[in-house]
């Protein structure tokens, strides 16, 4: 992988915007749960739970980042790139989880109906408002990383939220009906889910090392196939490393040609690969005859009706 220097300095802008958003958060976290306990909101303490997964979020994802960026060592010679995506894992799981606890709270709210203060509500959520929009947009620049992403998203859905509890306030505020609150709970519980789905399935997929999103390893195979003084591909395997980091092998059947030749190919199909399919790290077996075991789990994967 290499490491250039706009990215450096976009690891540094990401690690300043989530200081300030953590800080932010944290601040909010007491203000809306004090308030929302003061004016009986559900939809205000559900925020406040909301933004408290927010703030560990960001803490979160902010050791990502720093611990991503670390150089690869003898035990950890890929890096610290899983850093981050297990960052944006725990990130969505919490989130979830607090989607239970808002769907279980706000059920028995619609049951047994409280009264509701609506003027704290809608100067809170204003604020907040503000806030994660700000934050929103500070990490807005970072959304190709999954673990920025993932707080990205948490910010967002948290500005859609607090807009909800502001429609919210002025609606209870104007019609006296309370039960708006709860059923605004669970509008934001269903923001919550969709939101992170997105990121469940990146994150697992890289975890399990699948072929990464919007890649098809057949297309890629073709095309390194295509080089000049390729004869043939097999034993492909693609997987990532991180959210923006992706690797590959791959077994390459050329000629019979001298180690001085078969470098010129290589070299080709390293650039293609980093400037097609952003790969930068990648291991060719050259073969000059296709390989006995690779023959051989072709037979076995053929006779099962699968294809390689």
């Amino acid at each position: 992988m290499h490491v250039h220097a706009h990215g450096e300095d976009g690891s540094r802008r990401a690690r300043t915007a989530l200081t300030i958003g953590a800080a932010a958060t944290l601040a909010y976290v007491a203000l809306a749960f004090g308030v929302g306990l003061r004016a009986h909101s559900l939809a205000l303490i559900s925020e406040a739970g909301h933004n408290l997964t927010d703030f560990l979020a960001l803490l979160l994802t902010w050791a990502g980042v720093v611990l991503q960026a670390k150089p690869p060592t003898a035990s950890k010679t890929y890096g610290y790139q899983r850093v981050g995506v297990l960052a944006a894992l725990a990130n969505v799981v919490s989130l979830f989880v607090i989607t239970v606890l808002i769907v279980m709270e706000a059920i028995a709210r619609l049951r047994h109906p409280q009264a509701v203060e609506p003027w704290p509500m809608l100067w809170v959520a204003g604020a907040g408002l503000v806030m994660n929009t700000g934050i929103a947009w500070m990490l807005e620049h970072g959304r190709r990383d999954v673990n920025i992403r993932a707080a990205f998203l948490h910010m967002l859905g948290d500005a859609l939220a607090t807009g909800l509890v502001l429609i919210g306030a002025l609606v209870i505020a104007r019609t006296g009906w309370t039960a708006v609150d709860p059923m605004l709970s669970l509008a934001i519980a269903a923001l919550i889910v969709i939101s992170g789905w997105g990121v469940l399935r990146e994150t697992v997929n890289i975890l399990l090392e699948g072929t990464p999103a919007g890649m098809e390893a057949e297309a890629v195979a073709a095309d390194l196939a295509g080089v000049e003084g390729v004869q043939a591909i097999h034993d492909l395997h693609i997987w990532s490393l991180g959210s923006q980091a992706h690797a590959l092998s791959a077994h390459v059947q050329i000629a019979d040609i001298p180690p001085s030749r078969s470098e010129a190919i290589r070299r080709r199909m390293c650039e293609l690969l980093e400037e097609r399919y952003q790969i930068a790290h990648a291991t060719l077996q050259f073969e000059h005859t296709e390989c006995e075991g690779c023959a051989m789990e072709q037979g076995r994967e053929h006779e099962g009706g699968h294809t390689h």
